[in-house]
């Protein structure tokens, strides 16, 4: 009775030990092949990570300075002129009952030199305003050195220079003179960042009082700053045009400053989706690169093939060694790609005081990414060893 011939099994690890055979004998071709995969693969986890810690820390930046503030300007009238908010419109906006506190800045007509040999037009960008004590209260800001204004010095020439306008200046001290209007006025403070209030960065800040005595401010305010319970902001913002203005509420403007962050989060991922296609390209031609060293090497390998066909293996067995050899290629790069894309992404992040994230998904589509680009790299080959006839790729050799 004839007994028929049953191939031997190749287990997962018997698959593993020869697709890795074929690798630690070409080092420097399977360096160079993973390298393509890694570049790929570093370049999208860096361009995610990247964007989420950005994101992270602009959330974080919004969490710690609140959404509960609303700013209140000037607009126009129906003949496109600025109008004016009235002189009592802080106080009004204070009897809001959910609002905390409110404060006030105006616009004020001069013009801030460190010294009066400057001529008036070189301004350096820097605005003079008016500005109530309970200003730094209301946009939760501080001092980074000296003294905010107070019952005291803003009857009195002193400023309070913004972080922008303090550097333009040249100022780095409290207890010096700036020329403001036609004359000098003595820098009590220096504010810190203010994230929520830019324009207050690039200022000049003196008290009403002082600025109505002696720099012609009328006393109208230009913008009103007032912060209620979170819950209640919208509310707020419905009224504070008629409470501002009940005369002319149409003329009012209420924004939140908060919203302009919170964009700028939304947007942080904007360009992902590009750089993710320059990093996309890149995986493809390190996958090009993987087929390639994966055709080569059954060129170069038809002898080893016929041989073991000639011993039994099986086409399914031929294949599954060079498909599983493409795949351990890919993720040689795959991992190394994602090590760098991560450290590159803490690096970056760290250097800019933001909160390093790299998302878990990124890494996992990573990975599903490599198993791809091996298994279509690497499907061609395999098929082309499997159909090596063994007397043909033993004679060939």
């Amino acid at each position: 009775m004839t007994r028929r011939l049953v191939p031997a099994r190749l287990g997962p690890a018997d698959v593993l030990r020869v697709g890795a055979a074929g690798l630690r004998t070409r080092p420097t071709r399977v360096f160079l092949s993973a390298l393509g995969i890694a570049i790929g693969i570093a370049t999208m986890i860096a361009v995610i990570g990247i964007s989420s810690s950005s994101r992270e820390q602009l959330l974080r930046q919004l969490d710690r300075l609140g959404t509960n503030m609303l700013t209140v300007s000037a607009g126009h009238t129906l003949f496109g002129e600025t109008s004016q908010l009235p002189t009592d419109a802080v106080a009004m906006v204070k009897r809001i009952g959910p609002v905390s506190t409110a404060a006030a800045t105006g616009t004020v007509e001069a013009t801030v030199r460190r010294t009066n040999l400057i001529p008036k037009a070189v301004t350096g960008g820097i605005a003079v305003q008016a500005a109530t004590t309970d200003l730094l209260t209301t946009l939760e800001g501080n001092v980074a050195k000296g003294t905010w204004l107070n019952a005291a010095t803003e009857r009195q020439p002193a400023v309070v220079l913004g972080s922008v306008a303090a550097k333009r200046l040249g100022v780095d001290r409290i207890g010096v003179q700036v020329w403001i209007g036609n004359r000098w006025f003595t820098v009590v403070g220096v504010l810190g960042p203010m994230p929520l209030a830019p324009e207050i960065e690039r200022s000049a800040l003196v008290g009403f009082p002082v600025a109505a005595e002696r720099l012609g401010f009328d006393g109208h305010p230009t913008t009103i700053y007032e912060r209620s319970a979170e819950e209640s902001v919208e509310a707020v913002r419905a009224v504070l045009p008629r409470t501002v203005n009940p005369e002319n509420p149409e003329e009012v403007e209420v924004s939140r400053p908060s919203d302009a962050l919170a964009a700028r989060a939304a947007a942080a991922g904007a360009f992902t989706n590009l750089l993710l296609g320059l990093g996309g390209v890149a995986l493809l031609v390190g996958g090009v690169g993987v087929a390639n060293t994966m055709v080569i090497s059954v060129l170069e390998r038809r002898k080893e093939i016929g041989l073991r066909r000639s011993l039994g293996a099986t086409r399914g067995q031929v294949r599954i060694q060079f498909l599983t050899e493409s795949l351990l290629l890919s993720a040689l790069g795959g991992v190394a790609g994602s090590v760098l894309g991560a450290l590159a992404t803490v690096g970056y992040a760290l250097s800019q005081d933001w909160p390093p994230v790299v998302p878990p998904w990124s890494i996992a589509g990573a990975v599903g990414a490599t198993l791809v680009v091996g298994t279509v790299a690497g499907l061609y080959p395999a098929m082309r060893a499997a159909r090596l006839s063994p007397t043909v790729a033993l004679a060939a050799a």
